[in-house]
């Protein structure tokens, strides 16, 4: 379903603010895999996501999706294959429009608009039933602006709304990490839900271990732009987080030092 080789990436080349994000990246993954991603500051993580989403071009390699070479293609036009939440729950709604009105657009997402009443009386009825699946009585606030939600709540909404399409390739990134620890659990919760039950390929980043090691089928650490420890399976999980460490230390020949990184919940 993805397939990234030997991609490359340094900004400000030819600078003394010269910086290589990365540094011959290779990472394939199979339909269905749910893989986290963890690793220090400028260990490429988000770098490698906005490869993916298109928002630069590499300076070398390439980018398949489902078999699709989408390296030179524009970032609207991969926006088909892919579905993303950032961090900050601001981002990915329209604050101003209602829940329906959100889950509206991202329903019509790589469609031909038309003019024609905004949300039809069958698809409030689909949303409705979608939103009561998150458990946060959302379905019964349809007509509520997006921006009155708390932060869990929005999150939720836009995990909904990227999803909705079943898209190729889901990309999380540390869509968690602006919430208090109890909302980040149920966000967790609802994104193990849709991901598992709709099968759905997805790259998670993260910045708590435990997290890492409990959700998904494999686990990726990244350090200086390249992947350097990849378990799956048995192997991840019966992984302890000294473990996860020895594993990093053996394969960088160094200590994992990060402040962001959380060792536990």
């Amino acid at each position: 379903m993805l397939k990234i080789t030997n991609l490359q990436k340094t900004f400000n080349p030819g600078t003394v603010n010269a910086k290589t994000a990365l540094a011959g990246l290779d990472l394939t993954l199979k339909n269905g895999d749910f893989v986290t991603v963890i690793g220090g500051n400028g260990a490429g993580k988000s770098t490698m996501l906005n490869a993916i989403s298109g928002v630069w071009k590499p300076d070398y390699g390439t980018i398949e999706i489902d078999g699709v070479d989408v390296t030179n293609m524009p970032e609207h036009k991969r926006a088909k294959f892919l579905g993303r939440v950032f961090q900050d729950p601001m981002m990915g709604t329209a604050p101003d429009m209602e829940i329906a009105e959100n889950l509206g657009i991202a329903a019509r997402r790589g469609t031909k608009r038309k003019l024609r009443w905004g949300i039809k009386k069958t698809e409030r009825e689909e949303y409705k039933k979608l939103l009561a699946t998150l458990e946060l009585g959302l379905e019964n606030r349809l007509s509520s602006k997006v921006g009155l939600l708390s932060g869990g709540q929005r999150q939720a909404v836009t995990l909904l709304m990227a999803t909705l399409n079943r898209p190729k390739l889901l990309l999380l990134d540390e869509h968690t990490a602006a919430l208090d620890p109890k909302t980040a659990a149920k966000v967790l919760e609802i994104t193990n839900k849709i991901v598992t039950e709709n099968n759905l390929t997805t790259l998670m980043i993260t910045h708590n271990m435990h997290d890492a090691i409990e959700y998904g089928n494999r686990l990726i650490m990244m350090h200086e732009g390249k992947v350097i420890v990849d378990v799956s399976g048995e192997e991840k999980k019966k992984l302890t987080i000294p473990q996860l460490l020895e594993l990093f230390e053996k394969a960088s020949g160094s200590e994992f030092a990060n402040d962001k990184v959380m060792l536990s919940k």
